[in-house]
């Protein structure tokens, strides 16, 4: 079981060359490089040099890199997705992604331009039409040459667009969050939760946090360094959930347990649905292990 953990996203605008270097020795999963909403429209073209270079370059270790780039429409979305290809990133992250064709058309245009293998393609859930459409737009994901791999929740702009008041508890938020989880689980990606704007208060970080992880999300995205090591733990398996998980496999394995379905752990019931549960949280657990043994 191959996994790769996405438990922080860390937004960095692709116009502020510091901010490029600091990143090689911030410990996030991913790294977004963004084109798009954290760069203003004069620097948008000093920006895609900058990051292009900057992929190009490397430096950055076990982080995977991700180009946001503007949307098609923009007068920078072609010349970024064009720039992005020839930097191969681990993944280019397509904004106002709203129907299945917006990923199909993107996903040609990565084939014919020759994207290496390697590029993933990430998409920003962020519209009212993408909710309405999500089962749609996982699903190109089971096409042949597809490279779609992971939504991102843009939670500040579907606030803007449903003029919906999410408040502290996100309520208001419920049927886009589990939506996309869902949609995603149904075609085997990845999914990641929206921002938290205010990233001086670690108290509310950390509630969003644990309540993206109860409703399945498999990390979040960041607008501060300081987010990072709080992600990074809310959203790695626990070491009382780690320990279970390991008893259980060990359990099947019994040469009396083969074959059944059913059996009792340390007091419980558990099924073989609980094994591969099981399978995944260690995996999970050993491959952050691992990113954190490489600088």
């Amino acid at each position: 079981m191959q996994i790769r953990p996405r438990r922080s996203a860390l937004y960095m605008p692709g116009s502020n060359g510091r901010a490029l270097e600091k990143a090689k020795s911030i410990p996030a999963d991913a790294l977004i490089l963004d084109l798009e909403d954290a760069v203003a429209p004069a620097a948008k073209e000093m920006a895609r040099d900058q990051v292009c270079a900057a992929v190009k370059a490397g430096g950055y270790g076990r982080r995977e890199l991700v180009i946001r780039i503007n949307a098609l429409e923009t007068a920078w979305g072609e010349a970024d997705l064009a720039a992005a290809v020839e930097a191969a990133p681990d993944a280019i992250l397509l904004p106002k992604t709203s129907a299945a064709q917006d990923v199909l058309a993107v996903t040609q245009t990565l084939s014919r331009a020759g994207a290496a293998g390697k590029t993933r393609l990430w998409a920003m859930i962020e519209t009212p039409r993408a909710i309405l459409n999500l089962s749609q737009i996982a699903a190109t994901s089971a096409q042949p040459g597809a490279r779609l791999d992971c939504f991102v929740l843009g939670t500040n702009d579907l606030g803007k667009e449903t003029r919906a008041d999410l408040g502290a508890d996100r309520r208001p938020a419920l049927y886009w969050l589990s939506a996309a989880v869902v949609a995603a689980r149904a075609y085997g990606l990845d999914v990641l939760d929206g921002v938290y704007n205010d990233f001086r208060d670690a108290d509310g970080f950390q509630r969003e946090c644990r309540d993206g992880r109860a409703l399945g999300f498999d990390g979040k995205t960041l607008i501060h360094p300081d987010q990072v090591a709080d992600a990074n733990r809310m959203f790695a398996p626990a070491e009382a959930d780690l320990t279970f998980a390991r008893q259980i496999i060990a359990a099947f394995e019994r040469p009396e347990n083969k074959g059944k379905g059913v059996i009792t752990v340390d007091g419980r019931m558990v099924e073989l649905l609980h094994a591969k549960m099981a399978e995944r949280t260690v995996a999970i657990a050993e491959a952050i292990a691992a990113l954190s043994a490489t600088p």
